[in-house]
C-alpha cells in the first residue's frame, strides 16, 4: 500500500472500469480528512495540489506532509502536483518525490504545449513519476479567474497521447469551481478518444457534477476525477469558533464525508 506511482492506479481503474479521485489538499486537515476517507472506503486515492495554490501552501512545506500521510496510509496513495504551469516548480515536486507532475501548457499553441509535455515527460523519466497533460481547456482558472474553455479535438488527443504521457485531462465543456448551472459535457470527445489513446482520460472540474454525468464519463473511459472546490468548502464551513483542535477536527471530518461520497460515485471504493 502506501506511496504509489499514480500510473499503477490509473491502469487498474482502466482494467476494473472505475476512476481514482484526485483530492486537492491546501493543509493538513485537507490531507487528513482525504485518508481518512480512502482508508474508510479502501479506495485507491490521489492527493493533489495546483501550482497556483502554492503561495497560501508552499512546495517544500505541504509537498513533504502530503508524502509522509501517503507512506503511512493503509491504501495505495499516488501525490501529484496539479495544474503544474512552470518548469521550475515541476522539477522541484519530482525533487520533493511526487509520483506524478501535471504539465499544463493547455494555454499554448498545441505545437508548443506538446513540446513543453514533452520535455516534461523526459524529466520524469529520471525519478519514474507519471505525467499529466491537457488538451482543450477547462473552463475558469483554479482561482476562479476567467478562463474560456476549449472543447478538445481527437486531434489534439491522439497527438498528446504520442507525447507519451500517462494520462491526458481533456476540455469538455467542463470547468473548474461552482457550477452556476449543469453544464453540457461532449461526451463524443470521450467516445472517440478513449478506444485510440495509451493514456488515461482525466475529467477536471468534478465538484457540482451529477451521478448521471459521471456515470456517462467513467462508462466512457474517465479514469481520474479532480475534486478541489468541494474539499475546500467543507473545510473552511466546518471550522470555526475559539478552540482550534475541535475546529481542526471538524474540518478534517467534513473532507472525509465529502471525499468519500465522490469515492463511492466513482466506483473505487472495496477496491484494496
Amino acid at each position: 500500500m502506501a506511496l504509489v506511482n499514480m500510473r499503477e492506479l490509473l491502469r487498474k481503474a482502466r482494467e476494473g472500469g472505475y476512476a481514482v479521485g484526485s483530492f486537492s489538499a491546501a493543509n493538513m486537515e485537507c490531507i487528513r480528512g482525504i485518508i481518512r476517507a480512502a482508508e474508510k472506503c479502501r479506495s485507491p486515492v490521489i492527493l493533489q495540489v495546483a501550482e497556483i495554490r502554492l503561495p497560501y501552501s508552499p512546495l517544500s512545506w505541504i509537498g513533504p506532509m502530503m508524502l509522509a500521510a501517503a507512506r503511512e496510509a493503509t491504501v495505495p496513495v499516488a501525490v501529484h502536483l496539479d495544474h503544474g504551469k512552470t518548469v521550475a516548480v515541476i522539477r522541484q515536486a519530482l525533487e520533493i518525490g511526487f509520483t506524478s507532475v501535471m504539465c499544463d501548457g493547455s494555454d499554448l499553441p498545441i505545437d508548443q504545449n506538446v513540446a513543453l509535455t514533452g520535455e516534461v515527460v523526459r524529466m520524469a523519466a529520471e525519478t519514474g513519476a507519471a505525467v499529466e497533460a491537457e488538451v482543450g481547456r477547462v473552463g475558469r482558472g483554479e482561482d476562479g479567474s476567467d478562463v474560456k474553455e476549449e472543447i478538445a479535438t481527437l486531434e489534439d488527443c491522439l497527438r498528446m497521447d504520442a507525447a507519451g504521457i500517462d494520462a491526458l485531462a481533456v476540455g469538455i465543456g467542463n470547468a473548474h469551481g461552482l457550477y452556476t448551472r449543469t453544464p453540457e459535457l461532449h461526451y463524443e470527445v470521450l467516445e472517440g478518444a478513449a478506444p485510440r489513446m495509451q493514456a488515461s482520460l482525466v475529467l477536471h472540474g468534478g465538484s457540482g457534477l451529477t451521478d448521471e454525468q459521471f456515470s456517462r464519463v467513467i462508462g466512457l473511459g474517465i479514469r481520474k476525477v479532480n475534486i478541489a472546490t468541494d474539499v475546500f468548502r467543507a473545510a473552511s464551513m466546518a471550522a470555526g469558533g475559539s478552540d482550534i483542535f475541535r475546529s481542526i477536527e471538524a474540518a478534517t471530518e467534513a473532507v472525509s464525508n465529502v471525499a468519500a461520497g465522490y469515492m463511492k460515485r466513482f466506483g473505487s471504493t472495496e477496491r484494496v
